[in-house]
């Protein structure tokens, strides 16, 4: 089992985001996952009979669905993942490792007793998310028996980017 799960943020106008900014956040958040699945493919190959189970699975972000100004570097890599999820679904398959991607959303790991009533309100679950919920759906698809889900991403936000927002 292999969990990639690496990210770095920079939110600022586009105008003042330097191209080497951009590209460090898309060498931390995209480039490893790439690299970790292709030692992790290069290794079983080298196998004389590979193990018939293997579980990747990489985290990405509700970014790359929706967006706030200022985020492209952190929403490009983020899609990056999904899609990369997907491909290396494929190429790995025929190794026995199925590739999935978990996006969460506002999953809250610092102060969960400071946050603001209308935090969790806003959230259709009518919470904000904890890292156990992210843990919960990692375990799920690391399960023998779940061999059948590849190439999917899985998002975990309360419900938050199925909710429409409109000022009333």
């Amino acid at each position: 089992v292999v969990i990639n799960n690496v990210g770095i943020s920079l939110f600022s106008p586009i105008e003042q985001t330097s191209i080497s900014d951009f590209d460090r956040i898309l060498a931390t958040n995209l480039r490893p996952v790439f690299i970790t699945s292709r030692a992790l493919a290069r290794h079983r190959r080298s196998l004389p009979s590979p193990n018939p189970y293997g579980r990747i699975i990489n985290i990405s972000s509700t970014r790359h669905l929706m967006s706030e100004p200022g985020s492209e570097g952190y929403a490009a890599s983020k899609g990056g993942i999904c899609s990369l999820t997907h491909a290396l679904a494929l190429s790995l398959a025929p190794l026995h490792v199925t590739v999935n991607a978990v996006s969460p959303g506002w999953i809250e790991h610092a102060d969960y007793a400071g946050l603001r009533s209308e935090d969790h309100t806003q959230h259709p679950s009518g919470r904000v998310g904890r890292p156990e919920d992210i843990a919960r759906v990692c375990l799920f698809l690391c399960m023998e028996h779940n061999d059948f889900i590849d190439g999917e991403n899985i998002t975990v936000d309360g419900g938050m980017t199925r909710k429409m927002i409109y000022l009333e």
